[in-house]
């Protein structure tokens, strides 16, 4: 049976009062929205763009430990961040899949061997030994077997370490579907517009009687082995924020929706929420830029990820694997760019060239190899955030405001799931609930109820009759593949290829308007697949075509075709255009 379609959706967030608002669908809201909703919380998740379309699909798409933070001393967060790896190998597996690393070693280099053997024996430790497997350390033969590209002059050794790569816009995704599937409202294209207000604590909120399993929160929100702060209330406006008016952009309407808390987890944008409840608030967000390009990766070379210092500032750096490409990444610089309107420069793309090439002289890559290049703002806490942005930490905050708006800062992928429940207990704090403790780390994400990613794999190319169209139906849908493929019982062309080389059929675009709520051609092209990042010339040239069996599920006219191409180029422009 189809679930809630949009108007539903919309119609449910004008009719009902909720628990919660969250505001900004990127990994952070998406979690929160998921957690509370299986509490038993009445939630509304409101994007004004799509899901995920913030820097929550501009990552380097790895759930990580954070081997580069022991350098800085963040033990506390290393320690979480491979907990939160373990939880999310477990609950999504699919979605999240362990990756081997390489890391040579070279003569004279900033960190030698002995401090790596440290350094990983100690990231091992901190994940309790729960890591895919231990580390293993390496001469120069054992590097040069594993990986026979990488710079043989002044080779040392290394070592091999494992973390996991991820769809950071699909785990977005699945987040949301999780939350919409117990019973959460969720609706992206629609804005907050403003913030609603009350000078007494009823008007009209709902209220919820205290089940038997509810456990209270008296002490508050105990700071995660992350180290995340839970900050002093913030000054605000007069009167209790009890909602906000949420402009559905796709159609134009206004609605007020009623809440008993909002949840700022608007990223990069976090001030301009901010900002709604207090106009006189100083910047809570500090933004570095990000940048990554992508490459063919037979020009590299490299079988698995691997970790090297930077050639040209020393820094630690990522290649790694995306199918038949490679992504080289990725920048740290401070930015004051409007998260709208950053891309990556022509530096930012020299040097990440430059780095690769240091480390793999023969690959030789020079600016016509990027098939892309693209940027995403790390919205790091703004106090204590000084210098090298490198060694910044990415420990996140929550504060309450004066008029108990909830708000989270800082913070990293990995660790989404644990953030996500330290917010859910300061929203049920600041409107005096009593609320069970959080299930998301025990129930597997949609698709994630599996035995073998591997096994799964092998069964479904039977099935399908092509092991890259197996792979892509697998690592994006999981258990779930089998309701996509259905799609092409009636319309076999759905089972051909979106783009020639590529393992994407026409069935994901269609389910991706039908039961994952795309709306626009970026929507789909840039997040719900990644074709957008793996062709040159960004899916313009396949873009008509999207765009008519688009149309004809969501009943465009052809002037709706034409604008939607039209509205692509523009946005092909603004994510993957270089400065």
């Amino acid at each position: 049976m189809p679930g809630p379609t949009r108007a539903d959706h919309l119609a449910r967030l004008a009719r009902e009062s909720f628990d919660l608002l969250v505001v900004g669908g990127g990994i952070n809201g998406a979690g929160i929205a998921r957690d509370a909703a299986l509490r038993g919380m009445s939630v509304a998740l409101v994007e004004r763009d799509d899901w995920a379309s913030g820097t929550s699909s501009r990552s380097s798409r790895l759930i990580h430990g954070g081997v580069r933070y022991l350098e800085h001393g963040y033990l506390h967060l290393v320690w979480e961040a491979s907990r939160e790896r373990r939880t999310l190998l477990t609950i999504a597996p699919h979605l999240v899949r362990p990756l081997p690393f390489t890391w040579p070693v070279y003569r004279g280099a900033r960190i030698p061997r002995w401090k790596l053997a440290a350094g990983l024996w100690l990231y091992d430790l901190l994940a309790a030994f729960g890591n895919v497997a231990n580390h293993e350390r390496l001469d120069a033969a054992g590097v040069l077997a594993r990986e026979p590209n990488v710079r043989r002059d002044g080779l040392t050794g290394g070592a091999r370490y494992y973390d996991a790569a991820t769809h950071d816009a699909r785990l977005t995704w699945a987040n949301v579907q999780d939350a919409a599937m117990h019973g959460a409202v969720v609706l992206n294209h629609a804005m907050v517009v403003s913030l609603t207000r009350a000078s007494d604590a009823g008007n009209g909120q709902p209220r919820r009687a205290a089940g038997p399993d509810a456990v209270p929160d008296a002490t508050g929100v105990a700071p995660s082995a992350g180290g995340a702060s839970i900050a002093p209330a913030r000054g605000a406006a007069a009167g209790r924020v009890t909602g906000a008016v949420v402009r559905d952009i796709a159609g134009g309407q206004e609605v007020r929706v009623r809440a008993r808390v909002v949840v700022n987890a608007a990223g990069p944008w976090h001030d301009d929420v901010e900002r709604l409840d207090n106009a006189g608030l100083a910047p809570g967000v500090r933004g570095t830029k990000g940048v990554h390009v992508e490459v063919e990766r037979g020009r590299i070379g490299n079988r698995d990820a691997i970790t090297v210092i930077s050639g040209v500032d020393g820094r630690v750096m990522f290649v790694l694997p995306a199918g038949p490409h490679a992504i080289i990444g990725t920048t740290d610089t401070p930015t004051d760019e409007p998260p709208d309107q950053v891309r990556a420069s022509e530096a930012d793309i020299r040097y990440l060239l430059d780095s690769a090439n240091l480390a793999f002289p023969e690959a030789r890559l020079v600016r016509d190899d990027v098939i892309s290049a693209w940027a995403g703002i790390r919205p790091l806490i703004a106090s204590g955030n000084s210098g090298n942005p490198s060694s910044a930490s990415r420990e996140h905050q929550i504060t309450t405001s004066a008029s108990r708006m909830v708000s989270v800062t800082g913070g990293k992928l990995t660790t989404y799931r644990s953030m996500s429940a330290e917010v859910v207990q300061a929203a049920a704090r600041a409107s005096g609930q009593r609320i069970p403790r959080s299930r998301t780390a025990d129930r597997p994400l949609p698709g994630g109820d599996l035995r073998s990613v591997r096994e799964l794999e092998r069964a479904v190319a039977d099935q399908v009759g092509a092991e890259d169209i197996a792979q892509h139906l697998v690592e994006s849908y999981g258990s779930e593949w089998e309701s996509v493929w259905r799609l092409t019982e009636a319309r076999p062309a759905w089972r051909e290829r979106v783009a020639s080389g590529l393992p994407t059929p026409w069935a994901s675009v269609a389910w991706a308007v039908r039961e994952e709520m795309a709306l626009t051609l970026a929507d789909v092209l840039v997040r719900r697949t990644k074709l957008a990042y793996q062709l040159r010339d960004h899916g313009v040239a396949v873009a008509p075509t999207v765009a008519e069996l688009m149309g004809a599920e969501l009943g465009w006219t052809r002037a709706g075709v034409e604008l939607a191409v039209a509205e692509y180029g523009l946005e092909v422009e603004r994510l993957f255009g270089v400065s």
